[in-house]
């Protein structure tokens, strides 16, 4: 493996570093987007019951903001309930943004990644050529062997580009569509615990 890295040339360094980058995301990403996590299992019905029974100080408002996603979603309507639906709905808006923002860290930095690394593959493979064509150029095309470490480049570092290319583009896509269902779901939710808290809607039980 070592060998194959080395051959690959001075480009392998940064293919390295990406592929690295990549893989650390990619494991934060799974360990903070479970749906444990963002989107606690009957927690709607639980701040309903903790309303209803006027046990919602601040006590249990900064508990549920902290707890998660949802519930800082929630916490930020709770904590302006008194004020009406509208400046309820603005406020459950306004962290929802914050939410996504948080949801969607490190993202950009994993598309960055499944976008250069096989520009850097190309570039190693246009390095190699070059390589391979100035080794013509010094002694001819009688030995193969000669033009065999602008030909490794080419075809290492392309190769190495497309391995942290591909699964870095197919986890973005992945984590960006799981956002996406997350957002849809706290926007149903906060406007389900809304429309119950101003009577909209039958009370969950």
């Amino acid at each position: 493996m070592f060998d194959i890295i080395k051959s690959g040339g001075w480009l392998m360094l940064p293919l390295i570093l990406c592929s690295i980058i990549a893989t650390a995301i990619i494991v934060e990403r799974f360990w903070t987007l479970q749906k444990s996590k963002v989107l606690p299992q009957d927690l709607v019905t639980q701040v309903w019951r903790l309303a209803r029974d006027k046990k919602l100080d601040d006590t249990i408002l900064r508990r549920l903001k902290n707890s998660s996603s949802l519930g800082f979603i929630l916490s930020a309507g709770l904590a302006n309930s008194q004020y009406g639906r509208d400046v309820m709905k603005e406020s459950i808006e306004e962290a929802g943004r914050q939410v996504v923002h948080e949801l969607e860290r490190f993202l950009n930095a994993l598309g960055t990644i499944a976008s250069i690394t096989p520009l850097l593959g190309l570039l190693g493979t246009v390095v190699g050529m070059i390589q391979a064509f100035n080794a013509i150029v010094d002694q001819g095309v009688g030995d193969p062997a000669v033009l065999a470490g602008g030909i490794s480049v080419a075809l290492i570092t392309t190769a190495a580009g497309l391995t942290v290319a591909i699964p870095s583009l197919i986890f973005h896509r992945y984590f960006e569509r799981l956002v996406d269902e997350y957002v849809v779901y706290m926007e149903a939710e906060a406007l389900k615990l809304i429309d119950i808290l101003h009577g909209d809607r039958e009370a969950i039980e």
